[in-house]
């Protein structure tokens, strides 16, 4: 179903993505790793885990999971437990195959038909194990939230993979994340500093829908329930949605259980908050003006002298190489883009709530 709320797994569920997914394919073939990137809702999660699915030798990792459930710093046991877990979830024969191969690393006991990694398996190890099978791709979603890795701001896991790229022929790695200047920074390509700077590697963007294909997409859905839907509200529901598959997914959903089209929005936009929420939370917990910043651009004051007077009229002066830095911060975050001077929040229903709710 295209209203599905959950993440898709598989090529049928999805819409219009049949070139990303070939892309996807030919790079993880062609290159040691590959980076998926686009912003949040717009659909990496369910690229990915389809592209996961239909390569079969895969293992599937959220690091955002990983991040929260390991209370902001993810330790080498969580990795090597979602390790475990991804390949527990590998079916058939290409995971007995592997539970064979990786039987002889220390640390590892096969339990039943699940796998078992000690939490002092060292990781090295089972990659080269994995690499001993043939054609091997290690997923990784929102890999930008592996900065929080270890001690040393994730730089012992990058040069596993450097050790990877340049040892292991076999493994390949595609790397998703939504916050695109921090992942570009993680993995430092461009930073001499880096493990993997220098590193050749291929890149997808997710990109919204455009309005044409975004209109398809909820009639498609509604054909598909056998609901009518006037125009006027699909029309409606572009103007706020953009064409970000998430937030169409869950107006398509919410208008298929109350068949009223503003308790669906307004349904929409309550979900969104709770997320927005979260995510303020915890930009405040390294400055509150992040927020203020958020605010002014949300309400028309979008160049660099506006959003300057806006927060120094609400809290306190601030430097111009302080306010540039927040800025670019929020732009690697993917919050905002700019261009000609002019900043933007770029998700529409984002920006609709914090300018009324926020």
């Amino acid at each position: 179903m295209l209203f599905d709320p959950h993440p898709k797994e598989r090529r049928e569920e999805l819409y219009d993505r049949e070139s990303e997914i070939k892309l996807i394919k030919e790079y993880v073939e062609k290159y040691p790793f590959s980076i998926l990137l686009g912003i949040r809702r717009v659909g990496k999660s369910s690229i990915m885990k389809v592209v996961v699915n239909e390569i079969g030798s895969a293992i599937y990792i959220d690091a955002r999971k990983l991040h929260f459930e390991s209370g902001g710093w993810i330790t080498s046991e969580s990795l090597i437990r979602s390790l475990e877990n991804g390949i527990n979830c590998i079916n058939g024969k290409i995971k007995r195959v592997l539970m064979d191969m990786l039987s002889s690393v220390r640390g590892v006991s096969i339990m039943g038909v699940d796998i078992r990694f000690a939490k002092d398996t060292k990781i090295s190890e089972i990659f080269d194990s994995l690499n001993e099978y043939g054609s091997m791709v290690i997923a990784i979603d929102e890999a930008q939230y592996f900065r929080f890795y270890g001690r040393r701001g994730g730089k012992e896991l990058l040069s596993l993979f450097s050790y990877a790229y340049d040892n292991l022929p076999n493994l390949h790695f595609l790397f998703a994340g939504s916050e695109i200047g921090l992942m570009h920074d993680f993995l430092g390509i461009d930073d001499y500093n880096s493990p993997l700077y220098g590193r050749v590697y291929g890149e997808i963007t997710i990109s919204p829908f455009k309005r044409e294909v975004a209109k398809d997409f909820l009639n498609k859905g509604f054909e598909e329930l056998n609901i009518e839907i006037k125009e006027d509200y699909i029309e409606k529901a572009l103007d706020y949605l953009d064409g970000i598959p998430g937030w169409l997914v869950d107006f398509g959903y919410n208008y298929y259980v109350t068949k009223n089209v503003e308790v669906s929005m307004s349904k929409v936009f309550a979900k969104a908050e709770k997320f927005i929420e979260g995510e303020l939370k915890q930009l405040e917990m390294r400055s509150n003006r992040y927020r203020l910043i958020l605010n002014a651009i949300s309400m028309g004051f979008n160049r660099w002298k506006k959003i300057k007077e806006f927060v120094e009229n609400k809290d306190r002066p601030i430097s111009n190489s302080r306010l540039a830095s927040l800025l670019k911060t929020l732009e690697k975050m993917s919050w905002i883009t700019q261009e000609d001077g002019v900043y933007k929040i770029i998700d529409p229903v984002v920006e609709k709530v914090i300018r009324e709710r926020f």
